[in-house]
């Protein structure tokens, strides 16, 4: 009876691990407002965390604003600025969602494999809806993953004056990328 009880507890605790959601704390996300005017609005942040669980399909990430590395200082202070991101009163964006038709990805087997992610990317306090596509990569038991999409600057009130003067792309790409 105790050797039964005892199998049972460990094939419940092996199926909790199993189901425990892949992490990270240095996947990437790019941010690209680059216009014809300007080529100098790109940055990255490589200090993201982000999750992925197999089992449900349920994808997250965050990132804190002020990470994110400009190569020129005064785009960062406009950047992290009350207009933009404020990331005094707004110190991180995320995003949650989940991949649709999980079923396609076939995380015990070496493969690229295209999805579809949806969810909401909450910036300056606002939530909006995304849905974009995505590319999860299976290579010897590890998996990756990588996204881009593009979002309205307006949609989440940020503006300014070198958006206005189109120094910024009004509709920058931004890239979501994470190696678990």
């Amino acid at each position: 009876m105790k050797k039964t009880i005892l199998s049972l507890a460990l094939i419940a605790l092996t199926g909790i691990a199993f189901a425990q959601p892949l992490t990270t704390t240095s996947a990437t996300v790019a941010f690209d407002a680059t216009t014809p005017i300007d080529a100098l609005p790109k940055a990255e942040n490589k200090t993201v965390i982000a999750s992925l669980n197999k089992t449900t399909g349920d994808v997250k990430f965050e990132a804190v604003v002020a990470n994110f590395a400009f190569s020129n200082p005064k785009i960062q202070e406009h950047f992290n600025g009350a207009n933009w991101l404020n990331s005094a009163q707004f110190p991180k964006f995320t995003f949650s969602g989940k991949i649709n038709k999980l079923s396609k990805v076939k995380f015990n087997k070496d493969g690229v494999y295209k999805v579809t992610v949806t969810g909401n990317l909450e910036v300056k306090g606002i939530k909006k809806p995304v849905t974009t596509n995505a590319t999860i990569t299976v290579a010897g038991g590890k998996v990756s993953a990588v996204s881009s999409f593009s979002i309205v600057l307006a949609d989440y009130s940020i503006s300014g004056a070198p958006i206005d003067a189109g120094k910024v792309a009004k509709e920058p790409k931004v890239t979501v990328s994470a190696s678990f």
